[in-house]
Formats: structure tokens, C-alpha cells, sequence
């Protein structure tokens, strides 16, 4: 019985050294940069697929997913300015899409660059998502 006792105080002391250390000890706090507001309001760019050319521009949003994954293998420069032309579609999904592969390709600060210089509802859904599929 006195050992049981002993090893409950030890364990108590523990827990109370813990919790004094957490409460005690000093928050770090994340620094956040700042980004300076847009001169303009930021509008996607629906014409991004001339990059493409002509006959992209009239793809369903599906087929734009498709073209930029298509893409994504691609290891040239052409393919990459596509892929950065789409971060702008009207549709959040492509936009979605092409982030996603320019991560997967190693180019991610430009993908967190653009959405720095593009703030707002769409690039925090963007970056959230991205973060998920990390």
C-alpha cells in the first residue's frame, strides 16, 4: 500500500510540473507577413487558355481539370506558364487543379506567391485545400 501511494504522488507531481510548465511557459505566436492589399480588385482571367490556344478556349470546365493534368507531366517551360495561366480560370476547381500539380512539380512559391498577390476568399480556399492534400 505504501508503495502504491508513493507512485500515485509521483505521478501527481509530474502532472502538476507539466501543466505548470504549459501554463507558464512563454505562447509562440506565428508571424504573419503582411501582404499589401491589391491595387485593383483581382478578377480571374477566363481567356488563360490562348496560352493553350484557340480551341481550348472553349472547353468545358472538365475538360480544362483534364487538360491541366494532361499537362502536368510535361517537364517544359510551356507547360509550366499553362499551368500558372490556370491558377487565373474562372472556375475554382481548375484553378484548384493547377496549384495542386505546380506543388506536386516543385513549384510551390510561386503557387503561395500568386496567391499572396491575389488575397481574399478564393486563394485562403485554395491554400486551405492544398494544405489537406499535403
Amino acid at each position: 500500500m505504501n508503495l502504491t501511494v508513493i507512485i500515485l504522488l509521483a505521478i501527481v507531481a509530474v502532472a502538476v510540473c507539466v501543466g505548470a510548465y504549459a501554463w507558464l511557459s512563454p505562447s509562440r505566436e506565428r508571424e504573419e507577413e503582411i501582404v499589401a492589399p491589391p491595387a485593383e480588385v483581382w478578377e480571374p482571367d477566363p481567356a488563360w487558355t490562348a496560352e493553350a490556344g484557340e480551341e481550348f478556349a472553349t472547353l468545358s470546365e472538365a475538360a480544362r481539370c483534364d487538360l491541366v493534368f494532361a499537362v502536368a507531366d510535361l517537364p517544359d517551360e510551356r507547360a509550366e506558364g499553362l499551368l500558372l495561366h490556370a491558377l487565373d480560370d474562372p472556375s475554382e476547381a481548375v484553378a484548384l487543379a493547377a496549384a495542386h500539380v505546380l506543388e506536386k512539380r516543385g513549384a510551390s512559391e510561386r503557387v503561395h506567391a500568386h496567391v499572396k498577390r491575389h488575397p481574399g476568399p478564393r486563394a485562403k480556399r485554395i491554400e486551405e485545400t492544398l494544405a489537406l492534400l499535403q
